[in-house]
């Protein structure tokens, strides 16, 4: 596939982000004609049941408080907007699902036709309205417009560094404390599905994402991809390589959510602050291949993953999808080897019976599908 700029068509994928393209035939990564097209992820909605825990893992991790109510907590970053992320109190800690910012009010009104939903109010203390939906894995899935936002708070200092012959701190020392690494926005949510050709398609055609990069698993790039990188259409806007990213697996459930911070000292020294304090690192720290973002994995006080990154790529819709195998070398440039335990490939009673349950089931899970994809992940 190439892309057309300024009258002429070259090369997308030779020497930018994937070493291939689609072939004929295949997932275009975009919809024809969606329903709307999202900007970006607004926030993240979990259960928690003690918020407490949830609240001191959330400081030490570098999230702000944006408000704290007996049974929600409101974490943002310090970048204008709303809140990152949205915990309320529950009987266990679990993902609910993602909300997405439309780019104006009349796009809810567009969006509930289309879906049979209403325009409704939000009842929080972020001002605006919703149109709530749910995706084909079983995902609330919320779409706002914000009446306004959250100011912008103190940003991280970010460290002068010398390059080579290019030095730009001279009598000065680099001295990062090791403090909580500022959470600026949320980045991206990466979500499992046993319906991934379902779940793709709803994103494409309902909220007008495109794809970055899709991945398969090793000689079977016939049978289609089973992870899909999907950003935000913004036109010539740039929009983050992933905001949404779904990989096919014998149960829905969510992988992790990435928060970006200042730079690499910000991601390192935060690290070492968690280290301290008895968390538990979960993959890190790095560089990715597809997306390019330096990154660092934690797991908060009930498992779930949650990631630090910096220096991301950034693309207009004008660059298409790319192709590549889906292997744990080829998850990051550099870095420690990923664990089967973050890959969710650990050998374990709930593993047993989310195949078991995923083979028996109306999904696109097959022997064939699940061989082929733990092997991509042995590589």
């Amino acid at each position: 596939m190439r892309n057309h700029r300024r009258g002429r068509v070259v090369d997308g994928h030779g020497d930018l982000h994937s070493e291939l393209g689609p072939s004929r035939g295949e997932h275009s990564g975009r919809a024809i004609n969606p329903t709307i097209k999202v900007t970006d992820l607004a926030w993240l909605e979990f259960e928690k049941p003690d918020l407490a825990r949830a609240e001191t893992f959330a400081r030490a991790f570098g999230f702000a408080v944006a408000a704290r109510e007996p049974d929600t907590l409101h974490l943002r970053g310090s970048l204008p907007g709303a809140p990152c992320v949205v915990i309320r109190k529950g009987a266990r800690s679990r993902f609910v699902g993602p909300i997405f910012k439309a780019a104006a009010a009349a796009d809810l009104n567009r969006l509930a036709n289309a879906t049979d939903r209403r325009v409704e109010p939000l009842t929080d203390r972020t001002a605006g309205s919703i149109v709530q939906l749910t995706d084909p894995s079983g995902f609330a899935v919320g779409v706002v417009h914000l009446s306004g936002e959250l100011p912008a708070l103190a940003e991280q200092q970010t460290q002068i560094l010398n390059f080579g012959a290019e030095p730009r701190r001279i009598n000065a020392t680099q001295r990062p404390p090791r403090t909580p690494a500022l959470v600026q926005r949320l980045g991206h949510v990466v979500l499992q599905t046993p319906h991934f050709a379902r779940a793709l398609n709803w994103y494409l055609d309902t909220l007008g994402m495109i794809v970055s990069d899709f991945q398969y698993p090793p000689g079977q790039r016939e049978r289609g991809p089973a992870l899909a990188f999907i950003r935000c259409d913004r036109g010539t806007v740039p929009a983050d390589h992933h905001t949404l990213a779904l990989n096919l697996g014998p149960a829905a459930g969510y992988s992790h959510s990435a928060y970006q911070v200042a730079d690499l000292d910000a991601v390192a020294a935060g690290g070492e602050y968690l280290l301290q304090r008895g968390y538990h690192r979960a993959w890190g720290i790095g560089r990715h291949v597809l997306g390019s973002q330096i990154f660092d994995y934690w797991y908060d006080p009930d498992n779930l993953a949650v990631e630090h990154f910096t220096d991301g790529d950034l693309f207009d819709n004008t660059v298409e999808a790319g192709w590549s195998p889906l292997t744990a070398s080829g998850l990051s440039q550099w870095g420690p080897r990923v664990t089967q335990e973050f890959l969710g490939a650990k050998p374990s009673l709930r593993l047993v019976r989310d195949v078991v349950a995923g083979l028996r089931g109306d999904n696109e899970i097959t022997p064939s599908r699940l061989t082929g994809m733990a092997n991509g992940l042995r590589q």
